[in-house]
């Protein structure tokens, strides 16, 4: 049966396709500002780099997320992209309840908060906001950025945390 697909019968539902969804490794974030003097932040495996020129890149937010209508309105955003020893730290950051920053050194400037031991740090603020069915696209416009090369990405792939191979 030369070039014919076969697809199983699988029913399309919000298990079977984040079970689908999750075969794609992706890298995870923490976006984060400080608001008031506290530090307030959520966990996203949805970044992606968009554009160099101008410096763009986005996220997928839940509609339902009760953190980000606090960070939404912020003048700037700390985008850090968490690194292999951040296992913990990425499901503490993405927990619906406590201290999101429990145990993690930060660092705050414009506003923006950013965690130390991660890879790369991006100042961000938002350019454009896209409703996607039960998510909204965020779209950054990159303002700064320090990268930290020794330090290794962190990976989320089939709903556990990965190292990569080196």
């Amino acid at each position: 049966m030369s070039g014919c697909l076969v697809m199983s019968a699988v029913e399309l539902n919000p298990t079977s396709l984040r079970e689908a969804f999750g075969h794609f490794p992706s890298g995870v974030i923490a976006i984060a500002a400080e608001i008031d003097g506290e530090r307030v932040g959520l966990a996203a495996s949805t970044f992606v780099p968009v554009s160099l020129d101008p410096p763009l890149v986005s996220f997928c937010v839940q509609n339902s997320s009760s953190t980000w209508p606090r960070l939404q309105g912020r003048p700037a955003l700390g985008i850090s992209v968490l690194g292999e020893a951040h296992d913990a730290a990425a499901r503490t950051l993405a927990a619906k309840t406590g201290d999101r920053f429990a145990g993690l050194e930060t660092v705050s400037n414009n506003g923006a908060v950013f965690i130390h031991g991660t890879s790369v740090w991006l100042e961000t603020e938002i350019e454009q906001l896209v409703t996607a069915g039960d998510h909204t696209i965020v779209l950054l416009r990159v303002n700064a950025l320090t990268v930290h090369d020794e330090v290794a990405p962190i990976v989320f792939h089939r709903s556990t945390f990965r190292r990569l191979g080196g």
